[in-house]
């Protein structure tokens, strides 16, 4: 789906090219030695987002972007409120695509609901993504999307595009550079301040109502170097381990639901607001 660009100098011509190439590098079946073949070269859009993602993600970056949306002051919407919202970023005069936010969001939850996921798993499923609204916020890209990773440590070489952080300010920290950096052996992902993005952001909106693993498939969807290769263990607990298998079943959904089915809004919305109401209140703080 296109989306309108919102700044000037945004790599991705919208922020599903960002998605397409996240199912192309982790399609099932491929060897690690084939999905590291998108670099630069093959995926110019993509590298200079992540260029721009890793050169600018400072942990001052971080801290202050927490600041400013995870107090929630950005008003009170419904999901369905919410989802319209996020439909703004369409850009009408897309020829390619005639689905909406809303129906990508649907394509998500309604593939869990196939499958008979909990109820929860499928609320979850539905509403993952409107924290991209960031970028009617005035956010760039680089801050909306993108694989996650913790920041005041060292970087993982199993970040995609590593050597981007080489002009990182924060390189030049020497305490953000140790394996630990700022955080204690073990301390627990919900203990770190991860890269900023939709994937926080729609977690801290949630946070009151969704339990932990629908909480940890929000905030970590885009840890792929802790879900996908098993990076940064030494900062998990043991229940970061136990719901890693809960971000794993979501990711497939996340990653591979796209092209089912067009769903029908009109005929899904009486489940859906049956849905939505047993696990949040009418509006919920943005």
């Amino acid at each position: 789906m296109s989306q309108a660009i919102v700044h000037a100098n945004q790599p991705l011509h919208d922020l599903d090219e960002w998605d397409d190439f996240l199912a192309g590098r982790y399609k099932e079946g491929k060897s690690e030695s084939e999905f590291r073949q998108y670099d630069a070269t093959a995926a110019p859009g993509v590298a200079e987002f992540y260029r721009q993602n890793h050169e600018n993600m400072t942990v001052e970056y971080v801290l202050g972007k927490e600041k400013e949306y995870f107090s929630l002051n950005k008003g009170q919407k419904s999901i369905w409120e919410a989802a319209e919202f996020l439909n703004t970023l369409v850009d009408d005069s897309d020829p390619d695509t005639d689905l909406t936010q809303i129906e990508h969001l649907l394509q998500t939850s309604e593939a869990m609901r196939q499958d008979e996921q909990p109820r929860w798993m499928v609320f979850t499923g539905f509403v993952h993504d409107l924290g991209k609204c960031l970028c009617l916020y005035g956010e760039p890209q680089w801050s909306v999307v993108g694989d996650t990773f913790p920041v005041g440590c060292a970087w993982s070489r199993d970040i995609v595009f590593p050597e981007y952080f080489e002009k990182n300010p924060d390189r030049d920290v020497a305490e953000y550079q140790t394996k630990f950096g700022i955080y204690e052996p073990n301390c627990g992902l919900e203990n770190v301040h991860m890269s900023f993005g939709h994937d926080g952001y729609i977690a801290e909106v949630m946070k009151p109502y969704l339990r932990d693993e629908s909480l940890y498939m929000l905030r970590f969807h885009s840890f792929y170097p802790w879900h996908k290769h098993g990076a940064y263990d030494y900062l998990c607990n043991d229940k970061d381990r136990s719901m890693l298998e809960w971000v794993l079943r979501f990711n497939q959904y996340d990653l591979y639901s796209k092209g089912h089915t067009k769903p029908n809004v009109s005929e899904l919305k009486s489940y859906y607001d049956e849905l939505f109401a047993e696990f949040v209140p009418p509006t919920l703080a943005w």
